[in-house]
């Protein structure tokens, strides 16, 4: 099942290790949406970036997001944008709400909590360091997501030992078959 995405990586970007990086070798045809400084976030602006890459899409793309990305495509939806996405996969939300939460990221408290328009997955971790398993349940809850818990699985990154992860690769194509 092949599908349009388009990849959305988080703060600091998905590194050689990240699976993100790894589908984007495996899947040259997908794109990784580009942010003009992935260390020092502006929400304003990853919104407009990731707008501007999505109307850069021959159709409705599915959106593979990674921790403060899936903050991002929330954030999308509630911009207003008139633009269509097929659905979104979303992995390890970050919370931006959380004291903890790296301060190099602006304007993007408080968290979106609204229904997403669109079909959508959260997949998380029982031990993330960026969100507790509660807050990710809530997440999918208000944004009316699918909620997918993978055990203990960090961050879901390539520093907790998922890099090319077969098993997400997979859950991404059957949420491709069901849209």
């Amino acid at each position: 099942m092949e599908c349009d995405v388009l990849i959305l990586a988080g703060l600091w970007n998905s590194g050689p290790d990240h699976w993100q990086t790894h589908w984007e070798r495996k899947h040259p045809e997908w794109k990784r949406a580009p942010h003009r400084d992935w260390n020092n976030p502006e929400c304003d602006e990853w919104v407009a970036e990731v707008d501007a890459a999505i109307a850069g899409c021959e159709g409705a793309p599915i959106l593979v997001a990674h921790s403060l990305g899936c903050v991002t495509v929330a954030k999308w939806a509630a911009s207003g944008s008139p633009l269509n996405i097929a659905g979104a996969f979303l992995v390890a939300p970050s919370d931006v709400d959380a004291p903890s939460y790296p301060a190099e990221a602006q304007g993007f408290q408080p968290m979106p909590m609204e229904k997403l328009p669109f079909p959508s997955i959260v997949v998380a971790s029982s031990n993330d360091q960026y969100v507790t398993l509660e807050r990710a349940r809530a997440f999918a809850a208000a944004w009316g997501s699918k909620f997918v818990e993978i055990g203990e699985a960090g961050h879901i990154n390539g520093a907790s030992g998922y890099g090319e992860w077969p098993e997400g690769e997979r859950m991404l194509m059957e949420f491709c078959g069901q849209i």
